[in-house]
């Protein structure tokens, strides 16, 4: 069976991020798996706020097409995304929405969300550990884009103390998800290769 293609996404720009330090264990993780990882900064892709007047005259901006054209490359996605006042970030939704509006000549909607399974992981300082923004996340790429999201999810609470010097989860029920996630989403996305 072919190694399955992931792509993983920190839906942070902040230097040091909980979550872009979760991406990169989860990134080592899917390695050891096996699979074939490939690591985004969504600072390398900068978004204007999505509006749909501008997408319908001026089409999407480079940076979603290149967005949806790595994404429709990869079987898996594992994002790992911060809370903002118990809900997904600005940043992660307006990607999410300018990816959802590139379509290429001919090609169902959502195109980009379709045939690829979805992870899901949170870090946050507080003792939710992301679960507000996953459940919102989930629910914004399960039912707004018809992602298949599977259920398993990593949630990282108190994330000030949860990386050791060496950046691994110091926690050893969160790195047991973290694995269990990570399991689940590359044996789900071998069915997609």
């Amino acid at each position: 069976m072919a190694v399955p293609k992931i792509l993983v996404i920190p839906g942070s720009l902040r230097a040091k991020s909980y979550n872009v330090r979760l991406a990169a264990l989860a990134a080592k993780e899917l390695m050891l798996a096996p699979a074939d990882v490939t690591r985004v900064s969504l600072l390398d892709y900068p978004l204007p706020i999505y509006d749909a007047d501008t997408a319908e005259a001026a089409g999407p901006p480079p940076n979603a097409v290149k967005l949806k054209q790595l994404m429709s490359l990869h079987q898996g996605v594992f994002i790992a995304s911060p809370e903002y006042n118990a809900s997904i970030t600005p940043l992660m939704k307006n990607t999410i929405d300018w990816i959802s509006a590139v379509r290429e000549r001919g090609e169902a909607p959502l195109a980009a969300y379709q045939n690829r399974v979805f992870a899901l992981g949170g870090a946050s300082p507080g003792r939710s550990g992301a679960t507000h923004s996953l459940l919102a996340l989930r629910q914004v790429l399960a039912v707004g884009c018809r992602a298949l999201v599977i259920a398993e999810q990593v949630t990282v609470p108190n994330a000030e103390q949860a990386f050791d010097e060496m950046d691994e989860l110091k926690d050893a029920r969160a790195a047991s998800q973290l694995k269990l996630v990570i399991r689940k989403l590359v044996d789900t996305a071998k069915l997609l290769a």
